[in-house]
């Protein structure tokens, strides 16, 4: 039997997140985001269908140009109109018993004292059950939108995640000892002022005396997530990520990227096995290949492939709307997501990458087609490459996820390779990790205990 993998659920609070245009079909109720009934029955389906998870995407701008203006993307749909992950958490929270809640958000859009309490609160409302995707954003619009000229350099960004956890860790990990609320009626006494802490942290960017507003909550700090296979984005991964998102076009792929990050791991005083990894697949299922193999036909007739283009070049700022789809991108330079060349160029297999090559990508290269027990025996091979767990893409809301939960979940099982669905409540980290609280080769727990001698502030 084999270990079972994690399953996640890729969403968005808009209408046309990763397979453009599909909102426009009858079965595209991804129409209707605006509707919390839509993401409360999503929820408790994946919850009762054996998800680990379901994963928020966010942006907080319009991608770059496409066709000469941004109007395309509000004419189109494309991540415009687009709600708050945080909020809808909230309403999640509390119709669900057992699923985590992963959101996406960058440092860039809220300050970290603001932050660490509202991610604090949903873990307790929650119980437990919350993850952050940790972002640094690569719109131009985005950084307009928050007072700044132009977009931060890439590893610029990545120094100030860095400089961003490093308050989060201490307002959630040394702020309050774990006995610090005592809420005792007979004595009247709430919380000992003597187990809480202020943590007078001075950065480059960030001045924080705190202490945290909010006690210890289940998880204390979120499941760390991250995406981003460039230098700087593996190197912050193998410091801070507890799984990592990944999209590689193959298994050998992944298994490069997932051998490298956990080699840094261990550089950085942690286990390799401290790391998850998630691919990103979607899926194409029929009863037989032959109709699995009609079913993409009739899916790639309905996908906006202008619309994959106007997503993939507009988030690394780049406007292909008016070029052929046979232009070479060799030798294209942006400060956007600059591991989207690096994933096209292992896709092509050297072969000199194009526009159509990077409409293609988020469609065609992580999709598996076929029956149940042919997606079965391509999900061992990504396995075997190191993958943990599958971040599940969808085509429609919530007809993707009910045919993957109806028709390969209980193929998986039978393998081993997906858990039988959850009885007893827990916390999403011990769900993942076996425990609640981040392994002490973390470089968060350097702040535990670290401010209860006065005047001492921890480096």
């Amino acid at each position: 039997m084999s270990k079972p993998l994690s399953f996640s659920a890729f969403v968005m609070n808009t209408a046309s997140h990763i397979i453009h245009g599909l909102w426009r079909d009858k079965e595209g109720h991804q129409l209707n985001f605006n509707d919390v009934e839509l993401w409360v029955s999503l929820a408790q389906k994946l919850e009762a269908g054996g998800f680990d998870a379901i994963f928020f995407a966010d942006v907080i701008g319009l991608y770059g140009n496409h066709q000469g203006g941004w109007e395309y993307h509000a004419r189109n749909g494309l991540q415009i109109p687009s709600n708050d992950p945080m909020v809808l958490l909230s309403a999640l929270a509390v119709n669900t018993k057992h699923i985590g809640l992963a959101f996406t958000a960058a440092p860039l859009q809220e300050h970290p004292f603001n932050f660490a309490r509202r991610v604090s609160t949903l873990d307790h409302i929650s119980k437990g059950r919350i993850a952050w995707n940790i972002v640094t954003s690569s719109l131009e619009n985005a950084f307009r939108n928050f007072g700044y000229d132009e977009l931060v350099s890439h590893d610029d960004r990545y120094q100030w995640a860095d400089e961003y956890v490093d308050v989060l860790y201490k307002l959630w990990e040394g702020s309050w000892e774990e006995d610090a609320l005592l809420q005792d009626r007979e004595s009247g006494i709430h919380a000992d002022p003597q187990k809480i802490h202020k943590i007078n942290h001075v950065s480059e960017r960030y001045k924080v005396e705190g202490p945290h507003l909010v006690s210890p909550s289940p998880q204390r700090t979120p499941v760390l997530f991250q995406a981003g296979s460039s230098a700087a984005g593996r190197n912050f991964a193998a410091r801070h990520a507890e799984a990592v998102f990944i999209v590689s076009p193959d298994p050998d792929n992944a298994r490069k990227l997932i051998d490298q990050t956990r080699s840094l791991a261990v550089q950085y005083g942690r286990d390799p096995n401290d790391i998850r990894f998630y691919q990103g697949l979607s899926f194409v299922i029929g009863e037989t290949e032959e109709e699995a193999q009609q079913k993409e036909i009739e899916l790639e007739q309905k996908i906006d492939f202008d619309m994959m283009i106007a997503h993939m070049a507009g988030g690394i700022g780049i406007d292909l709307g008016n070029v052929s789809l046979d232009t070479p991108l060799e030798n294209v330079k942006t400060e956007g997501v600059q591991s989207t060349f690096q994933w096209l160029k292992q896709s092509t297999q050297g072969r000199t990458p194009t526009v159509r090559d990077l409409a293609k990508l988020r469609s065609r290269n992580s999709r598996i087609v076929g029956t149940p027990e042919t997606i079965a025996n391509q999900l061992e091979l990504w396995q075997e490459a190191g993958v943990d767990g599958v971040n599940v893409i969808n085509a429609t809301i919530p007809g993707s996820y009910e045919e993957f939960i109806s028709s390969v979940m209980p193929v998986l099982r039978k393998r081993g390779l997906a858990r039988e669905q959850q009885v007893q409540p827990e916390t999403l980290r011990s769900k993942l990790f076996g425990k609640d609280r981040l392994s002490k080769r973390h470089p968060s727990a350097k702040y535990r205990g670290a401010f209860t001698q006065p005047n001492v502030t921890p480096q």
